[in-house]
């Protein structure tokens, strides 16, 4: 059993980080950044060519924090691979002894650097938790039986409370809690109230939320996320408290450490995406009592 499944159904309070793969074969400043962590964070999100960006495979990072003594989250999306595909990586997982898997349906490749790619799409990720929960079974996607011991998968989902409509993402996550989805990560949470008005009306309970948090290096940086990135809503409010700091980096630490300060007693645990800015990370793991 992973040490990430066994904190959460104990009911403490976890936190996991974020860690994005190089465009390059080299990942030795993540493993620093994540040694620097150790003893604090529960677990480290390792991604899967986030935002559509070609980066190294997450499967490498997962390898090495785990012989680090760290424990990984392997993410998995289904935009490149299809259904051969996946269940072949997740196998490939479990031999190597990662137990922690996240699914995904993935960013459409026309959001990231190699626009011409073809999508694949072949199931998502409600489909993809079917997967993980039929190989927990000894089974593949056909029901034809695995060889050797069972995949001890412990498996979450992604929601986003600031999705509108609302209700179609609550369908959404209750359909990934009847697929198997165990535990939550939220996309960005930038508003304690409009989180505990999701928390409210979610169809789990809150011991298997971890809300995420997004710092933001500036107010252009949350106006560019408001524009571009499909999801993603930083309340004007916010963004002219970040502009009139001047973007000062304490500032923006206090900022976010009083939201995970309102958001903490809601949910059982946070997932900070630092995205390369891990020298905030010290101030937030703070607020979160680490």
């Amino acid at each position: 059993m992973s040490v990430l499944r066994k904190k959460i159904k104990a009911g403490e309070f976890v936190v996991t980080c974020e860690l994005n793969p190089q465009k390059g074969g080299d990942f030795g400043e993540l493993l620093e950044a994540a040694s620097s962590m150790r003893g604090r964070v529960d677990a480290f999100n390792v991604t899967d060519s986030h935002a559509a960006v070609m980066r190294q495979s997450p499967l490498a990072l997962c390898l090495r924090l785990k012989d680090a003594g760290l424990e990984p989250v392997y993410q998995l999306t289904c935009r490149d691979r299809n259904r051969i595909a996946l269940q072949s990586d997740l196998l490939a997982a479990a031999a190597l002894g990662i137990k922690n898997v996240l699914a995904l349906t993935g960013d459409h490749p026309l959001l990231g650097d190699h626009r011409e790619a073809k999508p694949v799409f072949d199931l998502d990720s409600v489909q993809l938790l079917s997967v993980f929960s039929a190989m927990r079974g000894g089974k593949d996607m056909r029901g034809r039986s695995l060889s050797g011991a069972s995949p001890d998968f412990f498996c979450g989902a992604v929601v986003n409370p600031g999705a509108d409509p609302q209700e179609l993402e609550l369908m959404k996550m209750a359909k990934k809690a009847a697929a198997g989805a165990e535990f939550f990560q939220t996309q960005a949470v930038f508003d304690a109230e409009s989180f505990a008005a999701f928390m409210r009306r979610k169809p789990v309970s809150d011991s298997r939320v971890l809300a995420g948090i997004l710092p933001l290096r500036s107010a252009r940086t949350a106006r560019y996320l408001n524009r571009r990135v499909p999801g993603v809503n930083v309340p004007e409010r916010l963004i002219k408290e970040i502009e009139s700091s001047g973007d000062n980096e304490n500032a923006v630490e206090k900022i976010f450490s009083r939201l995970i300060g309102e958001i903490k007693p809601m949910c059982a645990g946070i997932h900070l995406m630092p995205a390369g800015w891990f020298s905030i990370v010290p101030r937030l793991l703070e607020a979160a009592g680490r």
